[in-house]
């Protein structure tokens, strides 16, 4: 049976930093129901807030009689879900799949649990979840997108026949655009957070400034780390030569990378162990055409081929990332090169609608 009532199931509606989810959303066949707000949500798209003064009546007075083992949240979209005649949950992030899981089995539905990256590597976020145990055990699939992600489900006990390697991809805009390397100038696009140390990219761009004064780095996003990153720019006085851009929307983001000669994140594993997928910005510049400028770090090697489609250092080697963006702005014809191999690569192994075939195929498959 085609499963064409399909539930996806996320945190937050529309996160600027999220794509993914709004592409999946619009990109899978069939009518899809958009749950939202929290592991368990409490909205549904274009319906609004899911529990009524009379589901909350209703749940009260059978839990208060012991017929019902739900929560008054739990109970609404149980109720939602039944109405819609949902056939199979998408649930985005592991906590996610773990906190609906008991509605899944109570409604014989389906799960696929589709992890992004914090959600398998911050221990306590696993241990939360129980190590997913039960989770692994009633999912039909499970995503990752990540080689590196794949491992680490294996290790904790996931079924590796249930595992479906499926990195997000691009919007197909990215790959209609050709950079025409017309600066000096470095773009960062992506969250502020511990895990894709921004401030790394500044102390690397710093050692940059020192040859080439000219040279810029545009920093695009918001996070907890912004404004430690405002304040080393304004202590090493960059503040002409760094320049923030807050968060930006993909038409924005696409003018940046078509101006700039390379994209540059210094992923690395955070103390509490967050790890990336494979970062969707990555994918975005590489397919725009950029040499990207990163490090050897979860999904990221995936992607982007060490002096084929891009430069790639270890984590923390501040120097050796220097290094990659001088060699850079010193042999243009270089970036080219990388850059039209990037694109050639995204384009053929990593774009959009090979990763909606896959998961389509995926939720058919339940």
């Amino acid at each position: 049976m085609h499963k064409n009532r399909i539930a996806i199931i996320s945190p937050s509606k529309n996160s600027y930093s999220e794509t993914f989810i709004q592409e999946q959303k619009n990109g899978l066949k069939g009518d899809v129901f958009y749950y939202y707000g929290g592991a368990l949500p409490k909205y549904l798209e274009n319906y609004g807030l899911l529990l009524t003064p009379y589901i909350s009546l209703m749940s009260k007075l059978k839990q208060l009689v012991g017929v019902s083992r739900f929560t008054t949240y739990e109970t609404a979209i149980l109720k939602s879900m039944t109405k819609n005649k949902v056939q199979v949950v998408l649930a985005q992030y592991g906590p996610t799949g773990n906190r609906v899981l008991e509605i899944c089995k109570f409604l014989k539905l389906p799960l696929v649990v589709h992890f992004h990256g914090y959600d398998v590597s911050v221990k306590h976020i696993v241990d939360q979840c129980g190590g997913y145990k039960e989770v692994f055990q009633y999912a039909s699939k499970v995503i990752a997108v990540s080689r590196d992600m794949e491992k680490k489900l294996i290790d904790l006990g996931c079924d590796a026949d249930k595992i479906v390697y499926n990195p997000c991809g691009p919007h197909k805009d990215f790959l209609e655009i050709k950079p025409n390397f017309s600066k000096k100038q470095f773009v960062s696009i992506g969250r502020f957070t511990k895990k894709k140390a921004p401030y790394y990219t500044i102390l690397a761009f710093k050692k940059v400034m020192e040859l080439y004064p000219d040279a810029q780095l545009i920093m695009a996003g918001d996070g907890e780390l912004l404004e430690v990153c405002k304040n080393l720019v304004s202590f090493y006085g960059l503040e002409d030569h760094v320049k923030f851009s807050g968060a930006i929307n993909r038409q924005e983001c696409m003018a940046l990378l078509r101006e700039s000669l390379a994209f540059v994140q210094h992923s690395i594993t955070a103390d509490n162990g967050d790890k990336e997928g494979t970062p969707v910005a990555v994918l975005e510049a590489s397919a725009v055409g950029l040499p990207v400028i990163s490090t050897f770090h979860a999904g990221i090697p995936d992607v982007i081929e060490h002096l084929r489609t891009g430069l790639l250092s270890k984590e923390h080697d501040v120097d050796d990332m220097s290094k990659n963006m001088i060699k850079l702005i010193q042999d243009s014809a270089l970036a080219k090169e990388l850059g039209v191999a990037g694109k050639q690569r995204i384009g053929t192994h990593f774009n959009l609608e090979k990763h909606l075939n896959i998961l389509q195929e995926t939720i058919e498959s339940t």
